[in-house]
């Protein structure tokens, strides 16, 4: 066996601990399963422009046969980096690099083995295995078979933003609250915006391409991602799945020209391959399109990509800009927006449609209805209803937040819900700080924002589904005499009454517990709900949940 390239880093996922183990012969390197181990390579040849110049990758087998590749990303200076979990099958894993340069003994044919061992942490995302789609493509899963419901935040400009310091208190936050998900713009899209580096002054943003403002992807800031892995890194510490974009499409961050949409494409695909080299081994969600119709080449080539190099699968999709089957407000062109929420619905890499209602306080849940209608079927949701407080204090504030993600949920947006805040999308340094159009700006800090009222209400639906058998559930009105139900036959059933009543539900098993969940203040009533002539009536007139399930409710 040859040597392993000078080092192999291996650092424990999201643990204090940092073994480093210099190579020798038959080096064997040791990973809890689901944990991230990573290798370390050094090159003996230098290159002009390493990211662009050079591919690499590892093909890692165990003994029953199963492989994995996993790409590899340039960290600066000599230095590639794989990263690699090793999923629950397979006790012993062996590698080999390879170089698209064959004749750099650093980064090819190197060797090595890898032995998996149980993971005993307490992480949820690390126990259950990374994420991907359930046999009926409508809510994600672990790999252990575990449902997993997006309750989504998005703080989308905290790579480019945040701090150690700043990531740790959101993050802690958000997951006290019951968030799992947030959607992450990878780099600052916008090639107008100026500002300073330091992200304490105000205007400032990290660079993750120094020709970015020239409408380019090719000179990387390896500097940029070591300390986005810090700030990832804290996100699923804190049981968060990052989701990422890897250049926005849409607005963008101050809607300076955005060059997700416009990209080259040699170069996108470039990135995105990066990304998961980077990222794939740890918890994820892509956006291939993000706040767009989905009609620019590098969508395609970006989904296609996600489905070429991330050997886990995790899931893949579109998150699109506000409207659907009517021409937007603020555009005549059909091409941009008239798109039915439905572009690549046939695609093999498609895993999920997200649709967008916009920023002006609708509650629209019919447009998740019309996508899970669609064909073939993918998981839906509504990756970006009104923000609290946005462009206004009190635009969709307090309860609305709460309402519009119940009514999300039944009506088809089943692969669960995603939460915005003013200020916390932008993440704002103060609230005084400008750069913002009216309609995007909200007189609040990201650190403001964390406290608006609605957040509570999103994220109390994660108690709601706690150790509920949900997967596939599918919106069932005709078990309900045309009343909201989601079902999954014989398991699982959940209705929200926004304003109290009573509902009747055909054929449910009397095994199953049945149970009022009050959504404004994240507690299950404690007894059982009863029938009475056949129909469950409401605790009172204000907002209720109806959660029919097995008795336990934990993980």
């Amino acid at each position: 066996m040859n040597h392993l390239a000078r080092v192999i880093r291996i650092c424990i996922l999201f643990s204090s601990t940092v073994l480093t183990v210099f190579a020798q012969t038959q080096t064997t390197a040791e990973v809890a399963r689901w944990n991230t181990i990573e290798l370390s390579f050094e090159s003996n040849r230098s290159y002009a422009n390493a990211y662009t110049e050079v591919e690499m990758w590892a093909v890692f087998k165990e003994e029953a046969g199963t492989e994995i590749r996993r790409p590899a990303f340039w960290d600066g200076g000599q230095t590639w980096k794989i990263r690699f979990a090793p999923p629950a099958q397979g006790e012993r894993w062996t590698f080999q690099t390879v170089c698209s340069d064959s004749q750099n003994a650093g980064l090819h044919g190197q060797t090595g083995t890898i032995d998996a061992t149980p993971y005993r942490g307490g992480n949820k995302l690390l126990r259950h295995g990374l994420l991907g789609m359930s046999a009926g493509h409508r809510n994600i899963v672990h790999a252990d078979g575990t449902p997993f419901l997006v309750v989504g935040d998005t703080p989308w400009a905290l790579p480019f933003r945040a701090t150690e310091n700043t990531a740790r208190i959101y993050a802690e936050d958000r997951q006290q609250k019951g968030f799992n998900t947030a959607l992450l713009m990878v780099v600052q899209p916008d090639q107008r915006a100026t500002g300073p580096r330091d992200r304490t002054l105000p205007q400032s943003f990290g660079v993750a391409f120094e020709d970015l403002s020239e409408g380019h992807l090719n000179e990387l800031n390896p500097d940029y991602f070591q300390k986005l892995d810090t700030l990832i890194g804290i996100l699923v510490e804190h049981e968060i799945v990052p989701v990422y974009s890897p250049v926005f499409q849409g607005f963008g961050w101050k809607g300076q020209g955005t060059l997700g949409g416009s990209a080259d494409i040699e170069e996108y695909v470039r990135f995105v391959t990066y990304l998961i080299a980077r990222y794939g081994s740890y918890p994820a969600l892509w956006l291939a399109n993000a706040d767009s119709a989905g009609r620019f080449p590098v969508v395609e080539a970006a989904g296609e990509t996600f489905q070429k190099w991330d050997a886990y699968g995790q899931p893949t999709g579109n998150h699109y800009s506000p409207y659907d089957d009517r021409l937007a407000d603020w555009t005549d062109d059909p091409d941009h927006g008239l798109h039915f929420n439905r572009i690549h619905q046939n695609k093999d890499w498609l895993d999920f449609q997200w649709a967008q209602t916009g920023h002006h306080g609708q509650h629209l849940p019919e447009k998740m209805t019309a996508m899970w209608n669609n064909t073939p079927a993918k998981g839906v949701a509504n990756g970006e209803p009104t923000y609290e407080n946005i462009a206004y204090t009190g635009n969709a504030a307090g309860w609305w937040q709460g309402h519009e993600a119940w009514q999300n949920l039944v009506h088809g947006g089943t692969m669960g819900v995603v939460y915005g805040a003013g200020g916390l999308w932008n993440w704002k340094l103060a609230a005084d700080e400008e750069g913002w159009p009216q309609w995007a700006d909200t007189a609040a800090s990201w650190k403001d924002a964390l406290a608006f009222e609605g957040s509570r209400y999103v994220g109390y639906i994660s108690k709601a589904f706690e150790g509920m058998p949900f997967t596939d559930m599918a919106p069932r009105p005709d078990l309900a005499d045309g009343q909201n139900l989601l079902a999954v036959p014989e398991q699982f059933y959940l209705s929200y009454l926004p304003e109290g009543g009573s509902i009747a539900i055909q054929d449910l098993p009397t095994s199953l517990h049945p149970r009022w969940f009050d959504p404004q203040n994240g507690q299950f009533v404690d007894r059982p709900a009863e029938q009475t002539n056949g129909r469950f009536a409401a605790p009172s007139s204000k907002p209720w949940v109806l959660v029919i399930g097995p008795e336990s409710n934990s993980q």
